[in-house]
């Protein structure tokens, strides 16, 4: 058997070389107000390679106007690569990898903040912009392949030592990959094969405009969490294409979505009041009266990930990124035991940005996350562990 790797080794990502196996998870950090670079962004980045990260990610970074959440979230066009390569190096300087989350919304998107209709597999109307999205052609979904890859070569110039391609969350290629939101019957529907076109499209697309210069990488869907929905088979057949496809050096596993039930990838405690907070009416009524129903309760465990993730251990080859409930040494041990290349950590590091080099200095440290998920609605303002930093 091969030895159990360290998880505070040093090691690789396709040409990308990282000090250790920890990955700072994509988690937008509300600090772009106007879709652009801040100090406060790079900040934020430069805290967390300081406390101990092999790669940071930089979340959300939009492949097409349409594709962002809302407006306060970066393009990446060539227009933004000074700034972006100032986030990179300060990164750089503490030692840490960086990547850009690339992706595209879809109906996850802010139609109205983005002053353009949201796109969708079939037209829906959208909870968050109370507008209606719009189908997406076959045309759209060729430019947004395009548009990934442009924005590839956007992070090699600015610096990224890795892309990871979201197809999670029921953004867009998600959504494209759900039996639920996709019912089309063209060349993107009717057939796991053709639903999952975008996603192979997209990372053959990425992998051609990068080479080998960067690492690219994916998050993936294992079980959307909605009856209907892209489930475990179906996940693990995406996941299998996408390995014989060749144009992946990682996949990160997660669940969950962020359109129809985003506590399924998060649990813990269900922040209701806290989200309906976050909103003007009549968002914040709905949210009030239906909040239980959409940001239902699951128990939070380590690793809880874990026993999914081992199905897809089980039948790939790929470098595999285990998130979920990674708070302590015992679980990223656990899960290089288990055959994982990577671990993945988000809430625990926004308590304790300095989380890997104590867990490296004393073993038995636990994180003082405890899981109440009050941080999730500060992404509308600054993304923050709300115990330590309330204003």
């Amino acid at each position: 058997m091969p030895a159990v790797p360290d998880v505070f080794d040093p090691t690789t990502l396709g040409p990308a070389t990282l000090r250790n196996r920890i990955v700072k998870a994509a988690t937008f950090e509300g600090r772009t107000p106007d879709g652009a670079v801040t100090d406060e962004l790079v900040d934020f980045h430069v805290e967390v390679a300081r406390g101990g990260v092999g790669m940071t990610t930089v979340a959300y970074c939009a492949v097409a106007p349409e594709g962002r959440t809302d407006r306060h979230q970066i393009l990446m066009r060539p227009e933004a690569v000074e700034d972006l390569h100032r986030l990179t190096d300060a990164v750089h300087a503490e030692g840490a990898a960086v990547a850009a989350q690339l992706g595209h919304a879809g109906p996850v998107a802010n139609g109205a903040s983005n002053r353009r209709p949201a796109l969708a597999p079939h037209a829906l109307p959208s909870p968050l912009s109370m507008r209606m999205m719009r189908r997406a052609t076959e045309a759209d979904l060729a430019r947004i392949v395009t548009a990934h890859a442009d924005a590839a070569r956007v992070a090699v110039a600015a610096g990224f030592d890795a892309v990871e391609l979201h197809f999670g969350h029921n953004y867009l290629i998600s959504s494209l990959l759900s039996p639920l939101l996709n019912r089309r019957s063209d060349g993107y529907g009717g057939s796991p094969e053709r639903r999952a076109r975008l996603a192979r499209e997209t990372a053959t697309a990425v992998r051609e405009a990068v080479g080998g210069r960067i690492a690219v990488t994916a998050k993936l869907n294992m079980d959307d969490g909605v009856p209907g929905g892209l489930r475990p088979d179906a996940g693990l057949r995406v996941a299998r294409w996408l390995e014989a496809d060749g144009a992946l050096d990682a996949l990160t596993l997660t669940a969950g979505s962020s359109l129809l039930n985003p506590m399924y990838l998060f649990t813990g405690d269900a922040p209701v009041q806290e989200f309906a907070g976050a909103f003007g009416r009549p968002l914040r009524t709905g949210l009030r009266l239906a909040g239980p129903a959409f940001l239902r309760r699951y128990p939070y465990r380590d690793a809880y990930l874990l026993d999914r993730a081992l199905r897809f251990r089980d039948a790939l080859d790929l470098p595999l990124v285990l998130l979920g409930g990674i708070t302590d040494r015992d679980t990223m041990e656990l899960a290089m035991r288990s055959g994982f290349a990577f671990v993945a950590m988000a809430r625990a590091l926004l308590r304790e940005p300095d989380l890997p080099n104590r867990l490296q200095a004393e073993p038995r440290h636990r994180s003082l996350c405890i899981h109440c998920n009050k941080c999730m609605p500060s992404i509308y303002s600054r993304t923050r562990c709300v115990l330590d930093a309330p204003v």
